[in-house]
């Protein structure tokens, strides 16, 4: 099934919304934008190599209870913006839905 980009893309930016409207928010930071595979074995690191290639940081997150095991692609110092979120994040995107990975939301850390 292909990914829906337009209903992740709006998603994106009714998060961002919803955030704003809670308070203030930090000109930049560091995004983490998540990913999952359906398979339970799935081998994460050639996507954590090909994210690493254009820029992210990666750690690896192990199931935990409800919690799929993770792929956790950190973008360094990003201006939080709607359009600057997706614009990193359909990139990431792109290239998780090519190594058998979706996204799973993503959120970010005050410096």
């Amino acid at each position: 099934m292909a990914h829906d980009f337009d209903t992740q893309k709006a998603e994106t930016f009714s998060a961002f919304s919803d955030l704003q409207a809670e308070g203030d928010l930090p000109f930049e930071a560091d995004l983490d934008l998540f990913f999952v595979s359906g398979e339970a074995d799935k081998e994460w690191m050639p996507l954590a190599e090909a994210l690493a290639d254009i820029g992210f940081h990666t750690q690896w997150a192990e199931a935990e209870g409800d919690e799929p095991a993770t792929l956790i692609a950190t973008m360094p110092d990003q201006i939080l913006s709607a359009s600057a979120i997706w614009m990193v994040e359909e990139v990431a995107t792109r290239v998780a839905i090519d190594h058998g990975f979706r996204p799973d939301g993503w959120g970010f850390a005050e410096g």
